[in-house]
């Protein structure tokens, strides 16, 4: 390959544009307030990492849309998730640099940021549509923000976003194509429904002959058992799942989350060992972005104590009420609802565990 013409590193990497590229508000207005070169490149900071997740969460979501993914591109999905991951540590970590400003060196250059809000960060709310939030699955408070906050530009961008599969619809698809349902010879099934039967027998027997719980505790506790037992008589009834997912209390299919739940007890086996880690990864990815929502909304009440936004909401209590709602993989951390010891998983036959210890594909080809 010839080299057309020498590279330069601050050309290259445009440092010129990157460097000039702050422009505090408050120099505008007389003196210029130390700490808002801070809360700009902060904020830069964030933008670049967002398109960089962006990035990967593209490069996934195009190998998920294929009717087949082979087993040779699963690697390649888990590798990007997980870089997805070490980008979110250091997303969290930042905001141990915000927090070296204080209140009041915020306020020397707060006012002048008014309407400006991270409600209008075009990129995060696309990782959250990539992802799987979708307008349904936020507050009516927030559809109000995006509607009067973002300009047309970005409201046609995001909404343009929102309408194409994300990628928890591309999880389920691929999931509810897992040849886990119908062993021929072999009820897994209702092996795996008698073995949830034993264990929460054996539980009952616990609670009842427990001599350390007071009456009230242990009829507490019954109850609670009781409420697990229907959970469980809903996974296995397609009809009660069905009303389930209607209620907007799951977003995966009954057929995907017994995928799910196939892969989680066998997940030694080596066709599963890549499925396994690229469901734990979503997991983590979805608990990194509550935990960024948590430690972000703890650090605006450290700031700003219960004063509103500079967008107008409710500050951090609008913070916090998103860092639970807006997860996009909630169904993947209900698994463990559902899951039973090793020593109680149903035995696999022989022509079952030959064909784990293989692969898969031919079953989806």
């Amino acid at each position: 390959m010839k080299i057309q013409h020498p590279v330069y590193y601050g050309d290259y990497l445009q440092l010129p544009k990157i460097l000039d590229a702050q422009a505090p508000e408050s120099a505008k207005y007389g003196k210029p307030a130390h700490d808002e070169t801070l809360f700009i490149i902060i904020h830069q900071t964030y933008e670049l990492w967002f398109k960089q997740i962006l990035h990967e969460l593209g490069s996934v979501r195009e190998i998920m849309l294929k009717p087949f993914v082979p087993s040779t591109d699963l690697s390649v999905i888990h590798s990007r998730l997980e870089r997805i991951i070490t980008i979110q540590k250091i997303l969290v970590e930042q905001i141990q640099i915000m927090e070296t400003m204080t209140s009041v060196d915020f306020m020397e250059f707060r006012d002048y940021l008014v309407p400006a809000s991270g409600f209008q960060s075009l990129q995060f709310r696309l990782v959250e549509a990539t992802l799987g939030i979708k307008p349904q699955h936020r507050m009516e408070i927030e559809k109000q923000f995006f509607n009067s906050r973002l300009n047309p530009e970005d409201r046609a961008r995001l909404e343009e976003a929102e309408k194409k599969e994300s990628i928890l619809e591309l999880l389920e698809a691929w999931l509810s194509r897992m040849p886990f349902f119908d062993f021929e010879g072999f009820d897994f099934w209702g092996e795996y429904s008698l073995a949830v039967d034993k264990m929460l027998d054996h539980d009952q027997e616990i609670i009842s002959a427990n001599p350390g719980l007071s009456e009230k505790l242990r009829q507490m506790e019954l109850k609670n058992l009781e409420l697990t037992r229907d959970s469980f008589s809903v996974l296995l009834d397609g009809h009660k799942y069905q009303e389930l997912v209607a209620a907007g209390k799951a977003k995966l299919s009954q057929k995907a989350i017994l995928s799910a739940i196939f892969i989680h007890l066998y997940r030694d086996y080596p066709a599963l060992q890549m499925p396994f880690q690229i469901l734990n990864s979503l997991v983590e990815i979805d608990e990194k972005f509550t935990t960024w929502r948590y430690r972000h909304a703890i650090m605006v009440q450290r700031i700003l104590g219960t004063k509103i936004g500079t967008g107008g909401s409710s500050g951090h209590e609008y913070l916090k009420s998103t860092t639970e709602r807006n997860r996009a993989f909630l169904d993947l951390f209900n698994l463990a609802t559902f899951l039973i010891p090793r020593t109680m998983t149903p035995k696999l036959p022989d022509y079952v565990k030959d064909q784990l210890d293989i692969v898969y594909d031919s079953f989806q080809s």
